[in-house]
């Protein structure tokens, strides 16, 4: 009897089929991705205005349109190295179940669509911890796509 693992799901809880889209983006050196269905749009740097008290990921909340956007420090809620803003700096804004929040990245690489299902990250990490925040590694022509499980960064 072989044992089977859970299929990997995406943001909605679908389930992650070959040929899903996904929008790239570094942090540092790495290249992470998330289902392009959670994007709203991708922004330049602007002004973030702080919020006391906040959790330390949430770098403050911006205007957009007329609302209020929180605005998470994406290397900061993983755990990786600060590294300088730059002009190809992005927030990338997301929706999940209803809530909206930007996302600041090093850069967005590109619309890719990731050819084969994604390996479980339980696989390749064997912290608990850092694999509440990934759904998945996504494998395109030999780049490594790290998948993200926004409801866990986003902390629904």
């Amino acid at each position: 009897m072989a044992n089977e693992l859970a299929p990997i799901t995406d943001e909605l809880g679908q389930p992650v089929e070959e040929g899903t889209q996904v929008v790239a983006f570094k942090l540092r050196d790495e290249e992470y991705g998330i289902s392009i269905l959670n994007v709203q749009e991708i922004r330049n740097l602007t002004d973030i205005t702080r919020v006391p008290f906040a959790a330390d990921f949430i770098k403050g909340v911006i205007n957009l349109r007329g609302s209020v956007l929180p605005v998470i420090d994406l290397k900061q809620r993983l755990g990786l190295e600060q590294t300088p803003y730059t002009e190809k700096t992005r927030i990338v804004t997301v929706t999940v179940e209803d809530v909206h929040v930007g996302m600041l990245v090093d850069a967005v690489t590109e619309v890719i669509t990731i050819d084969s299902k994604p390996v479980d990250p339980k696989k390749a990490v064997n912290v608990k911890e850092a694999n509440r925040f990934l759904s998945g590694i996504g494998n395109m022509d030999g780049r490594l796509i790290i998948m993200l499980n926004l409801e866990e960064i986003i902390g629904i």
